[in-house]
């Protein structure tokens, strides 16, 4: 069986996350499901709800649909929300059930272990100070991912809102504050996912030339035009700085309708995974699912199914060289990158 690393998941944050070492109902990843789908590896996500926001979408008359953006949260919110969560995955590395992967050699550790190897990721940086002082922390407690955005703006930058069809053209870029944080991320080694940030934001990230430029779990705009999904020219981008896309499972990211709807094909996932490796290349793009965050293809069902998404890969033409790559050497490559850290 071929090992998967996934670029994102929000299972940490769900309310039966304590269950995750045994088996939970529903959802879509728990550590058997995990083994039984060839899942060694992933980028486990700590996110922070906007209490009372409605992330469902308002239907337009004339067809497609919008939400509002997120109101901000405050970092007396986040950090204690995140601290939380954060030692969730913890516990997990303390009975054995995972291994919290601080370095690209602890992803081959783990792997040869036997392992799953989980990734501390941070979804929106509303945990972390415009000092940085926070970031300083949760990099010593083994955060080495974090995505300076959710849809919603902070002191840092402004997401994008759920809108169909739409492009993430839709507000300003980096605050200054958002610029040193960047900087910074790259100082320590820490990733900079550019998933759910705005398109200004998209490129201030990328004129910095800091490190390889990550989408950790989007879908190609060609294909569905959704606020969501990047377009051609920030996948050229991508390209051109060595780094990634993690392709989204999220049936409203993949669909050229944009719709909800779990009746949707696994050839979807193909063909964004075909349309970033015929733009950019093979080597820059990898899975991202946004499992227990988001619906997924009904014939995918949930982690188990990984299985099922490689072989139809492979029926459309991926070799089982390029199926490696695009299932854990892609992410184990870039994230080494990131993770080598600038000069201070």
């Amino acid at each position: 069986m071929i090992a998967v690393f996934d670029g994102h998941n929000d299972t940490l944050t769900r309310e039966d996350a304590d269950h995750f070492a045994t088996g939970r109902e529903g959802g879509h990843v728990d550590l058997p499901r995990a083994r039984a789908g060839g899942l060694a590896g992933g980028i486990f996500a700590v996110f922070t709800e906007t209490p009372g926001y409605d992330v469902d979408p308002v239907e337009r008359p004339e067809g497609g649909y919008d939400t509002e953006l997120a109101a901000p949260i405050g970092q007396e919110v986040a950090a204690p929300h995140a601290v939380r969560t954060l030692g969730r995955l913890a516990a997990l590395e303390r009975g054995g059930h995972v291994r919290i992967a601080r370095a690209a050699g602890d992803l081959d550790a783990a792997r040869e272990a036997g392992v799953l190897a989980a990734v501390a990721h941070l979804e929106g940086a509303e945990a972390i100070d415009p000092g940085l002082e926070a970031l300083e922390h949760f990099h010593a407690t083994g955060l080495r991912s974090l995505g300076p955005v959710w849809s919603r703006s902070n002191a840092f930058a402004h997401g994008v809102p759920f809108a169909f069809p739409s492009s993430a053209d839709t507000g300003p870029g980096l605050t200054p504050a958002g610029t040193a944080l960047v900087w910074r991320c790259a100082e320590l080694g820490v990733a900079v996912d550019l998933s759910h940030l705005n398109e200004a934001g998209f490129w201030d990230v990328a004129r910095l030339e800091a490190a390889p430029l990550i989408a950790s779990h989007s879908g190609a705009h060609a294909l569905c035009p959704s606020s969501r999904n990047l377009t051609d020219a920030q996948l050229d981008a991508i390209g051109a700085s060595g780094g990634l896309v993690g392709v989204v499972f999220a049936v409203g990211f993949l669909r050229a309708d944009g719709r909800e709807e779990p009746d949707t094909p696994l050839e979807t996932i193909v063909a964004h995974v075909r349309h970033v490796a015929g733009r950019i290349g093979v080597e820059h793009v990898a899975l991202g699912s946004d499992f227990d965050g988001a619906m997924v293809p009904e014939p995918l069902g949930d982690v188990a199914g990984l299985p099922r998404l490689l072989d139809a890969l492979r029926e459309d033409g991926f070799t089982e060289r390029e199926l490696r790559a695009i299932a854990w050497e892609n992410w184990r490559r870039v994230l080494e990158a990131a993770w080598a850290g600038q000069p201070g």
